[in-house]
């Protein structure tokens, strides 16, 4: 039986039109420019609209010492005062796609729902900039956004950090790095199948193999694109961190035909060992990204339903 035959059937039929649309998928197109190119075009077609009332605007804030500045994306609610819960947003793409700008929908929304403060960070990416670019300009963000709560409208004591795929595994590495240096304080941690193994050994890393999104070439591609051949820290990689207390408490959810199912489930494992208070969702029948490519499935509200009020919990 192929992983494609566990997909659940309302988002296999969403999968099934991108790939009939893009034979292969986008991950299957060799050059780095041009995969972005059409990895765009494809988010735009099925992108979210940024939702009603909430007000969008750009800083370009520093970055890390000896780099070069970056872009934060600030969306807020204008109806709700503040001070606002805040959310640290870090987009996806396995280290080498993506960008703020295409999340809008997802941050807007998050925005609204929750009536927060998202700041949404434009990191650099692979391989034109290997670890440790990625979360040094992500905590550089962090680190901004924590020293101007008062111009955000953000209450200091509810700042939430949120991530999917890439982007999961840099809120990790950047909850860790807050952790190390001692600010700012994180007061919940949301990594959605987050990328934090780079072993390639996992059950879930031999059996995802012709879903189409994320498959194992891709994968092992991307981490050899993302580390550069440096070395494979903690901040790196997350999942070989030795020390995770202290880290904030954390909501995980992947899918069981999702690549990274296996290696996020041992580290939620891993956080209730280390005494951090842990939720994890394992969906039956969700590929990776599926509740963003399968929007209208019934599974994929489920998904958001929870994130939503695991978030509300948290940060109220």
């Amino acid at each position: 039986m192929s992983a494609r035959d566990l997909i659940d059937p309302e988002m296999r039929a969403a999968l099934d039109a991108m790939l009939e649309a893009i034979p292969g998928g986008y991950n299957s197109i060799p050059d780095i420019v041009k995969r972005r190119e059409v990895s765009e075009q494809l988010a735009a077609a099925r992108r979210l609209p940024p939702s009603p009332g909430i007000a969008i605007s750009e800083r370009t804030v520093p970055g890390p010492v000896g780099a070069p500045d970056i872009t934060l994306r600030i969306y807020r609610p204008e109806a709700v005062p503040g001070p606002r819960p805040g959310i640290y947003f870090i987009h996806g793409g396995g280290m080498i796609l993506g960008s703020a700008r295409r999340d809008d929908g997802i941050a807007s929304m998050l925005s609204e729902q929750l009536g927060a403060t998202v700041v949404s960070v434009e990191y650099r990416l692979a391989p034109e900039n290997p670890h440790p670019a990625h979360v040094e300009d992500c905590y550089a963000g962090l680190d901004w956004t924590a020293h101007h709560v008062s111009e955000l409208d953000i209450d200091a004591g509810r700042i939430a950090i949120y991530g999917a795929s890439a982007g999961g595994g840099l809120t990790i590495a950047t909850a860790l790095m807050a952790r190390d240096k001692g600010y700012p304080a994180i007061r919940f941690q949301m990594p959605i199948y987050p990328m934090i193994h780079n072993g390639h050994d996992t059950p879930s890393s031999y059996e995802i193999t012709d879903v189409g999104i994320w498959d194992r070439r891709t994968n092992i591609e991307a981490w050899q694109w993302y580390l550069g051949g440096g070395p494979a820290d903690d901040y790196a990689v997350p999942a070989l961190a030795k020390n995770l207390a202290g880290l904030p408490p954390t909501y995980i959810d992947v899918g069981t035909v999702d690549l990274f199912r296996d290696e996020d489930v041992a580290f939620a494992t891993r956080l209730m060992h280390a005494g951090v208070p842990t939720e994890l969702h394992v969906w039956p029948g969700a590929y990776h990204g599926a509740e963003n490519t399968a929007p209208q499935a019934e599974l994929s509200r489920r998904i958001w339903a929870g994130r939503i009020e695991a978030l509300r919990r948290a940060l109220a």
